[in-house]
């Protein structure tokens, strides 16, 4: 029997950025994030008492082409809204649309033309998603079963649907979501928005078609607005700790490795800061290995998420172990295991 799903509401924007704007002295950067969180807390207190216990039955057709759907909210806090655009419509002429279902085309080619995966669950799930939604909204989630898209304040966030990579991050979670069913806590939970992390940075180079070398490696570049000074994206792979550090978002806390690993009882065991170690373990995995992140090194982590071997409360550790395990099985002891060993070793992940 398939293990029970976990209630996860998952955003893009970390508790913690939202956390520090809404202590702000401005009314103008303050309110806005005071009514992200308190619309934030909502849905993850409804995602829980809401939630399906137990299997859940395909929900559709497997198809080598996507099924989209895109609803306007209308700046009202609701989903799906009006529906806007369909699949095999015109480009829409609203630019925030088809940004979102090109979004939603990216990630559906990634999974099914290098992974071999129909849709999110792998069972041909269509693809909706709700944009324009509530008022200067600065966060983008996935709410279980779709995407749901702010338009930002346009002061320290733009449009959310503006960063490919975002989309790919969120409908990522409706992997884990049908596959290992990661718990959304402590190290568990780190892997959870890692994973996101992961194969949201990989559906931006597959679509742009970036090498391993060419990639920015950012989380949520193009993102900030105007009055962020000092900040270029939410996260660096390449170098956590270092995507921004500004004066009204504050500085980027995550960890590059176990040195300086964060224990917190916020954003549910930190799992937006400790994101970080299994973020630089699988770029120095992809830039060792050079050529296209998602081949080998993707390959391998898909392997991970979806072998069925991850328990749902894994930790770095375990999950390190299986990334070896799904190497050896994919390619041999050759150079591939070598550098999966190498690179957990460096953020100080033990793999045995």
């Amino acid at each position: 029997m398939k293990p029970a799903m976990h209630p996860v509401f998952c955003t893009i924007v970390p508790p913690h950025v939202l956390d520090k704007l809404a202590q702000s002295d401005d009314p103008a950067i303050r309110e806005p994030a005071q009514r992200t969180l308190e619309h934030d807390s909502l849905q993850r207190t409804r995602r829980r008492i809401t939630a399906v216990r137990g299997a859940v039955a395909p929900t559709g057709t497997p198809s080598d082409t996507p099924r989209r759907t895109i609803f306007d909210a209308g700046h009202r806090e609701v989903a799906p809204g009006k529906k806007v655009h369909s699949e095999g419509d015109q480009p829409a002429k609203d630019a925030t649309v088809n940004r979102a279902h090109a979004g939603l085309g990216a990630t559906f080619d990634l999974y099914l033309k290098v992974y071999g995966r129909h849709s999110i669950d792998g069972s041909g799930l269509p693809l909706d998603a709700t944009v324009h939604y509530g008022e200067n909204y600065d966060n983008a989630f996935w709410d279980g079963s779709q995407m749901v898209f702010g338009d930002g304040d346009n002061d320290l966030f733009l449009d959310f649907t503006i960063p490919v990579d975002v989309i790919g991050h969120e409908l990522t979670h409706g992997v884990t979501q049908h596959t290992a069913n990661l718990e959304y806590y402590g190290q568990s939970g780190a892997l959870n928005e890692s994973l996101s992390d992961v194969f949201g940075s990989l559906i931006k180079q597959y679509a742009l078609g970036q090498s391993a070398d060419r990639a920015d490696w950012l989380i949520g570049a193009g993102l900030l607005g105007p009055n962020v000074d000092r900040g270029e994206a939410l996260r660096s792979m390449k170098a956590p700790g270092t995507a921004y550090d500004d004066d009204v978002l504050g500085k980027d806390p995550q960890p590059a490795t176990m040195d300086d690993y964060v224990r917190t009882s916020r954003d549910n065991g930190g799992v937006h800061i400790n994101s970080g170690i299994p973020n630089h373990a699988f770029y120095l995995l992809a830039t060792d290995l050079g050529g296209n992140a998602w081949e080998r090194a993707g390959k391998i982590w898909y392997a991970t998420l979806t072998g069925g071997e991850l328990a749902s409360d894994a930790d770095f550790a375990e999950f390190a172990r299986l990334t070896a395990a799904s190497a050896r099985g994919l390619y041999g002891d050759g150079d591939e295991i070598q550098a999966v060993l190498k690179a957990w070793s460096r953020v100080g992940v033990p793999t045995s």
